[in-house]
């Protein structure tokens, strides 16, 4: 289970700030998910387990975090027309 610990707001602006220049390969973590997709935290963790968001990778015992380029494919992907 996660920490309970929230990170500091400073630290998510920061990576939304920076997430265009951030490689591929970078991770993020959920609290930069969720304020890039616009929902809670719990929503991204469903949407990961449905499959609408990429996998999260557990970096280390404590650290789950999702690849940046796994991100942008999902946001640049077309909106579904309704």
């Amino acid at each position: 289970m996660q920490s309970k610990t929230p990170r500091p707001a400073s630290d998510i602006s920061d990576a939304l700030k920076h997430f265009d220049s951030l490689p591929d390969s970078a991770h993020v973590r959920a609290p930069t998910v969720a304020a890039l997709f616009a929902c809670s935290q719990m929503t991204i963790w469903r949407r990961s387990k449905a499959g609408t968001l990429p996998a999260p990778r557990k970096l280390s015992e404590a650290i789950t975090a999702w690849n940046v380029g796994e991100l942008r494919t999902v946001l640049n992907k077309p909106a579904l027309a309704a």
